[in-house]
């Protein structure tokens, strides 16, 4: 569905699996909505989907994926399921528009460039079940971040590889 003019997609329950890039640059996508049979969403599938304004992530999904979500720059919100244990690297790269996120307390690792440019997060408390912060996942943002009890502003101090 590359480049598809498409403005609203509704996937079928008993569908698992939504394929890499399946929406890339899908710009007038402004909604879709993924049945809780899906478990898991490949690389970028909806890089550079630039009209969808928030998603909702079935709890089933377990590990955000690389670029699953760079460029889309009127994401305003999401909602990361319980279930998830790793966000990819560069999830939400350039996603200017993002003023909320939750990360749930079993995420264990935020890939690198995972956040970055994200400057409308004001803040982000991730859990102590993060152990693998990657590098620059957080660069160009503005939110303040806390992590372990402290709060960072510089995020280069909060880098674990």
């Amino acid at each position: 569905f590359q480049n598809n003019k498409l403005k609203s997609v509704i996937i079928e329950d008993g569908v698992q699996e939504i394929g890499e890039s399946a929406f890339q640059s899908c710009s007038n996508l402004t909604n879709i909505e993924l049945p809780d049979s899906v478990t898991k969403i490949e690389n970028h599938a909806f890089l550079g989907c630039k009209g969808l304004t928030s998603i909702t992530i079935p709890d089933s999904v377990t590990i955000i994926e690389d670029g699953l979500f760079s460029g889309c720059n009127g994401l305003i919100s999401v909602e990361i399921p319980d279930g998830v244990t790793k966000i990819g690297e560069s999830a939400f790269y350039d996603c200017k528009e993002l003023t909320s996120i939750t990360i749930p307390d079993g995420v264990t690792e935020i890939g690198k460039n995972a956040f970055v440019y994200c400057r409308r997060l004001t803040s982000i408390t991730i859990p102590d079940s993060v152990t693998k912060i990657g590098r620059n996942a957080f660069d160009n943002c503005t939110a303040t971040i806390t992590y372990k009890g402290r709060t960072y502003t510089n995020y280069i101090d909060l880098y674990t590889e």
